[in-house]
């Protein structure tokens, strides 16, 4: 599939179909073509040196997705930065990246100036753009099938983000088998699709791409929309979803309401899950609740683009898991995709036996933009097949029966919080950017294979503070350098962090701790 052809197709067979619906406006597929295919002549006309990927800054409104097309015709990598994003944190990746060119879509300018940027076009320059650019567009300039077609920075152990490097391949081969998960491409065909996940975050592709190449529409969900049960559940019934694309959390999050049910949303056909561990309970409501929808648990990092293997969690498979005490399968490997567990020395191991997941195939991404380093740790090439393909050392525990994937955890201080990949030592690296903190140890808090929370045990200066009080200003502290999602729900003061016998911090006591 080549995605860009297939949204045109759409856009000429089909072009007052609705492709993209949120709070602010829409647009067609008509729309959505014409306007990307402007921005793009645009692009080549007033930028036609640059190389460097451009910078997409905004909040699920549908211009960010015109300028993600427009840069990929162009032949330029795009790589989205959410508003909710820290300061800090989007001048890091505009410092790794060094645009020529930032499309700010939505928030503050001054979020995205920087030295290391280029020029910055905002939402009302963009939509004058689509409206008076009457350049002819080439198709010969769009991204070639090695290129870059994204980019998702994501967490770093240094503290500082790390960009995936996604291709365009990469992104076909993923489409190829994901407009068949749950239902064929044909029944997609039109679908409503949710988009819950902001657009910096990988779990984004499963919705915005799966329901472009679907020929469906998504309806955008914005994350003040979240916050409020009322809004939320109003724009459920709206939208007629079909396709439902979110972490697990977000789906425990809304069975906390009575009114989450087949009521609410009776055409919904399909729970697409990826981004976190899908517990067994979860999926008893979800069954009790939507006895007609059928439940796919994925699994996949984002250097493999967005996830690699699936299996349906029927009643007869949720059954022989309560019944076996185990955790639910995260599926056989996608068409394309070797599935491998190996030990520490690179060896495959027996079925059964737990050890570090390999991916190898497809959609694995080139490596890290800009960091080589990084790059070598974490990527090969492996042959399989009588073919050399790129290969990914996830860092994550499992084991392999019958085909089916059990994922076990994070081998390192990598953990999944709320779908979103967290790199402990990236937050520790930064709450000891406050003054008052001396040393800082995160903890997970883990029930049934999933983390819940955070918990932070900080040494430092109180200042007479209550515990309260000190845990709150922490808090309010990090907000400088980290996304809500990757601070701590608990700060906890000692006196002093307690070593193990190699002169480390004694993680496994401190998580003794944590409640």
């Amino acid at each position: 599939m080549n995605i860009l052809d297939k949204i045109h197709e759409t856009a000429v067979s089909k072009s007052e179909r609705m492709a993209i619906k949120s709070e602010q406006e829409s647009l067609t597929y008509g729309e959505l073509d014409a306007a990307s295919d402007r921005l793009a002549v645009w692009m080549k006309q007033n930028d036609p040196e640059g190389t460097t990927p451009v910078i997409v800054y905004g909040h699920k409104n549908p211009y960010m997705i015109v300028c993600f097309l427009a840069c990929v015709k162009a032949g330029r990598a795009y790589c989205p930065q959410d508003i909710s994003i820290p300061e800090s944190r989007v001048r890091d990746t505009i410092e790794s990246v060094h645009p020529s060119l930032i499309f700010a879509v939505e928030g503050e300018v001054s979020v995205v100036a920087s030295e290391h940027a280029g020029r910055i076009v905002t939402l009302h320059k963009i939509r004058e753009i689509v409206q008076t650019e009457n350049g002819s567009y080439d198709r010969s300039w769009q991204v070639s099938p090695e290129d870059v077609f994204y980019i998702i920075f994501t967490s770093g152990s240094t503290g500082k983000p790390k960009g995936v490097q996604i291709t365009t391949d990469c992104l076909n081969h993923y489409l190829d088998w994901s407009v068949n998960l749950g239902s064929t491409s044909k029944e997609k065909e039109g679908a409503h699709f949710m988009n819950q996940a902001p657009f910096s975050f990988d779990l984004s592709v499963m919705d915005l791409y799966t329901s472009l190449a679907s020929g469906g529409t998504l309806y955008t969900m914005t994350k003040e929309m979240q916050g409020d049960y009322a809004k939320m559940f109003a724009f459920f019934a709206e939208s007629g979803l079909h396709i439902w694309v979110s972490t697990p959390s977000f789906a425990d999050m809304c069975l906390s309401d009575k009114k989450f049910s087949k009521e609410l949303l009776p055409e919904l056909r399909v729970f697409l899950f990826c981004g976190e561990v899908l517990t067994t309970a979860t999926a008893e409501n979800l069954r009790a609740r939507f006895p007609d929808a059928k439940i796919i648990n994925t699994y996949g990092p984002t250097e493999s683009t967005v996830a690699v293997s699936d299996v349906e969690i029927t009643d007869g498979l949720l059954a022989d898991t309560v019944a076996g005490g185990k955790s639910l399968p995260v599926g056989s490997a996608k068409p394309g995709t070797w599935l491998e567990i190996w030990d520490e020395n690179g060896n495959s191991v027996a079925e059964g036996t737990q050890g570090e997941i390999v991916i190898i195939g497809d959609t694995v991404s080139v490596g890290y933009y800009g960091r080589e380093d990084l790059t070598k740790k974490s990527f090969l090439t492996c042959e399989r097949g009588g073919k050399n393909w790129r290969a990914y050392k996830t860092g994550d525990a499992g084991y392999l029966i019958d085909g089916q994937l059990y994922y076990n955890g994070r081998i390192d201080l990598q953990v999944k919080l709320h779908g979103y990949r967290i790199e402990i030592e990236d937050i520790e690296n930064n709450m000891v950017r406050l003054p008052q903190i001396d040393h800082a140890v995160v903890i997970p808090n883990v029930k049934e294979g999933k983390v819940y929370s955070l918990t932070a045990f900080v040494t430092g200066t109180k200042g007479g503070q209550s515990d309260h009080e000190f845990a709150k200003g922490i808090k309010e502290g990090l907000k400088q350098f980290l996304p809500s999602y990757m601070i701590p729900k608990k700060v906890r003061y000692l006196d002093t962090i307690p070593m193990n016998n190699h002169g480390k911090a004694d993680r496994k006591y401190l998580g003794g701790l944590v409640s």
